[in-house]
């Protein structure tokens, strides 16, 4: 079932729009045309308790320009791109730079903070939108469509689709944050993440790739066992200290373009819940909310959010691609389809 209710006003005039979707397991989903984002879930513990265990927020408004960009699509690219520097077919773009020397997830006027068209069609909901030929001076025109849906079987399934008029870079993820115990419970320190990924990009302070991939093995960015945030948030591993916790991006083992496969699973043993995570993108970005604190709308339970009161799993590919060329490339040329597909699936343990 989905139901859909006005949400607020942009400063531009466009009416805010928040959709629910929920299924007979009692989960429910909420989604919002700013950003075309997740804005609550609300899916059973271990005793049958519903709670919301996504972070967001209590205002529709609060969605624009927000620092944390709560659970949106973020594009034209996803995450950095160092010192804004762009080269496409022997031009050379300059991007916004608005995170320390770099660009990151689109700009500030970036596919996140845009109110999108939105419907309903049949079980999903869909969410459209044109990115004209320099938008935040990115080359070429872009149509984009993202579509949810939930299923009978506890998953939130989300596509990404797109076509470009000419080459440009193009990588969407979403960056939706989680706290299974609850979204107003506290930090999600004690939280435990296992990942398909034995490498990780070496990655300097400001979150930009070397260039090289390291073997993990056995350090505190080994999540190919179950590892707690806890344990090793202050070490000085790849800057896990001076980042003040994890923001490392991770390839995954034996990616293969196109196939979907588990990237990972998140859980809390305090409530039961486990989030995971399959997707047909080459990797992820694990982020332990560790600036959350910097200008908090006021949230979905009326507070403000603390630093790790929420962590952020986000399917994607691999950062700066566009300066590294040995990664896999995120260029989308004319006549090319991009397709990418992402499944939140909820459980109990």
């Amino acid at each position: 079932m989905i139901t859909v209710k006005d949400w607020g006003v942009a400063r531009s005039g466009e009416k805010i729009l928040q959709y629910t979707l929920r299924n007979s397991c009692g989960t429910e989903v909420r989604l919002t045309n700013v950003g075309a984002s997740i804005c609550g879930v609300r899916f059973a513990d271990r005793d049958g308790n519903l709670d919301e265990v996504l972070l967001g927020y209590a205002h529709g408004e609060d969605y624009i320009g927000d620092v944390a960009t709560c659970g949106k699509t973020v594009g034209r690219v996803a995450n950095r791109i160092k010192l804004g520097h762009l080269e496409v077919e022997g031009k050379v773009y300059q991007l916004e730079i608005n995170n320390l020397a770099n660009h990151l997830h689109g700009g500030t006027g970036g596919y996140a903070n845009l109110v999108w068209q939105s419907q309903i069609d049949g079980e999903s909901v869909v969410f459209t939108l044109h990115s004209p030929d320099g938008d935040q001076n990115y080359p070429s025109a872009v149509d984009v469509k993202v579509v949810y849906q939930l299923s009978e079987d506890n998953e939130l399934i989300f596509t990404y689709d797109a076509d470009s008029d000419g080459t440009t870079p193009f990588m969407l993820t979403n960056h939706a944050y989680w706290n299974l115990s609850g979204e107003a419970s506290g930090d999600i320190l004690d939280h435990e993440l296992q990942l398909s990924a034995s490498r990780s990009l070496e990655m300097t302070l400001d979150h930009i790739p070397t260039g090289e991939i390291l073997d993990i093995v056995s350090t505190p960015l080994d999540f190919t066992s179950w590892r707690r945030f806890r344990d090793d948030i202050s070490t000085s591993y790849q800057n896990i200290d001076k980042k003040g916790g994890y923001g490392h991006y991770f390839p995954r083992d034996d990616w293969r373009k196109g196939e979907l496969q588990e990237m990972g699973v998140l859980r809390d043993k305090r409530s039961g819940r486990a989030v995971r995570f399959l997707t047909t993108q080459a990797g992820c970005m694990v982020y332990t909310g560790n600036k959350m604190s910097i200008n908090c709308p006021e949230t979905i339970s009326g507070g403000r959010y603390a630093n790790y009161a929420g962590v952020a799993v986000e399917c994607q590919g691999f950062v700066d691609a566009v300066n590294n060329p040995h990664f896999p490339s995120i260029m989308l040329h004319k006549g090319e389809h991009y397709h990418e597909k992402t499944i939140y699936k909820f459980e109990t343990i």
